[in-house]
């Protein structure tokens, strides 16, 4: 066949170019009508009556000139990019579309190739992604990571940033929409939003669990804090397991680590235990501090944390060691043994201020035991809150809440719950001289709780 087939050029059998009165040869023209006959029935129809019955081969083309265009608007089509990549071109312009989508579940570390371009991986248990160099990833190279399983943290390459930071957590439970510039990489910014809704859509003070209690291995030393959720105003952090801090030790990241803002445990102290939000990504911990108030906390260890509510109190004795207690609900502290915070004092029909051994700063409902003698019949002792003033203790007058029952030198019996000031204090006054026991069972330190 004289079509050459990578060029498409016909050349005609030799013979076939007559001259003037030259006797044709048929042989020869025979095989030029034949060749002709061939080509036609190989060429595509203009009409389309007929299919290509082999691979349609075009010129490679270019962007402004593509190798398949349109009569109307030759601008408009298909070419070859460099790399054998198919392009589209419209008006001249370069169209993009999107590889097809990869899918794949991971347990574990991975790094992030090239390949995983519009991947989408749903890691079922903690893990760490390595982002390949920016540069390598290229411009408009893009990833979505599910954490489904435990949390995941997108780790860039070197020095390059996630929405300007040095690396991004995604909490078990959400996802995360990467894009690379070419030099640094960026997020959707979505998961962020859905992380601060819970801030910004609502309102109100509260704890629901994250209950305290000594820790069964170390209870001299380490405070447990459950599980729970605490919010105060628009700030709220949640916990999902239990965590452990000590209070022998300045404060570090993580549980069964120190929990002091600063300095060392002190004897005989109280310490406020602070919910802690990890700016970043929403995590918790706790501080503890001295400051009964959040403006007193020291934060020069608490860098990227925002302090959320007080959540508790932990007391120490004598020796720096924390008290054995137990906590119920609704804010209510037990000692494991009572505490004799009076030892047949005197008192009189001289009110005078008791400290006992409750948190020092803030007022607390103390949960008190009394004994009371008196060689006066018919007299009774007040133990009350010292924001009432000085009351006088006496069945005509503001009342008693323990008495001698009409024997001189008698003991009587009697409990109740009494608010104390900030110093610790409350007041007790009897109608005439006696000795007054006062047991410490416990207190109730309102943080918010309600169950």
């Amino acid at each position: 066949m004289p079509r050459n087939p990578s060029t498409g050029v016909y050349s005609k059998p030799a013979g076939t170019t007559p001259s003037v009165g030259q006797v044709i040869d048929p042989v020869p023209w025979n095989a030029l009508t034949t060749d002709l006959g061939n080509e036609i029935t190989n060429s595509l129809p203009r009409d389309g009556s007929a299919p290509m019955v082999a691979p349609l081969k075009a010129a490679s083309g270019t962007v402004s000139a593509p190798g398949v265009g349109f009569a109307s608007n030759p601008q408009t089509g298909m070419y070859l990019k460099g790399g054998g990549l198919l392009g589209f071109t419209q008006n001249g312009v370069d169209v993009s579309f999107d590889q097809a989508m990869i899918y794949a579940a991971k347990s574990g570390d991975y790094t992030a190739l090239a390949s995983d371009n519009n991947a989408v991986h749903r890691f079922t248990a903690a893990a760490i992604v390595t982002l390949t160099a920016a540069a390598t990833l290229g411009a408009s190279w893009h990833y979505c990571v599910i954490a489904d399983g435990g949390d995941v943290t997108i780790d860039p390459n070197g020095a390059e940033t996630v929405d300007g930071a040095a690396s991004l957590l995604v909490p078990n439970g959400y996802s995360v929409f990467i894009i690379c510039n070419g030099s640094a990489f960026f997020t959707d910014k979505l998961m962020t939003k859905i992380l601060t809704k819970a801030d910004s859509s609502a309102v109100g003070s509260f704890i629901d669990g994250v209950l305290l209690s000594n820790n069964t291995g170390s209870p001299n030393t380490h405070v447990d804090f459950a599980a729970g959720s605490v919010r105060s105003g628009s700030s709220f952090v949640s916990n999902a397991a239990a965590i452990t801090k000590r209070i022998n030790g300045t404060w570090a990241v993580g549980t069964g680590n120190g929990g002091l803002d600063a300095g060392a445990v002190a004897a005989n102290a109280t310490y406020f235990a602070y919910a802690l939000r990890k700016t970043a990504d929403g995590t918790f911990d706790v501080v503890l501090s001295t400051s009964a108030t959040i403006a007193g906390v020291t934060t020069t260890l608490l860098t990227g944390y925002t302090i959320v509510k007080c959540i508790g109190v932990v007391l120490t004795d004598a020796s720096s060691l924390i008290r054995p207690f137990f906590m119920n609900g609704a804010d209510d502290y037990s000692f494991v043994t009572p505490i004799r915070d009076a030892l047949n004092i005197t008192t009189s029909t001289t009110s005078t201020l008791l400290a006992l051994t409750v948190p020092n700063g803030v007022k607390v409902k103390a949960k008190l035991r009394f004994m009371f003698s008196s060689s006066a019949t018919t007299n009774s002792c007040l133990v009350h809150d010292p924001a009432r003033g000085t009351l006088i203790a006496g069945g005509n007058d503001s009342g008693g809440i323990v008495g001698t029952m009409q024997v001189s030198s008698g003991f009587a019996v009697g409990s109740d719950f009494v608010w104390t000031n900030t110093a610790r204090q409350v007041r007790h006054v009897a109608g005439a001289t006696g000795g007054l026991w006062v047991f410490n069972d416990g207190f109730t330190f309102p943080c918010g709780r309600i169950a």
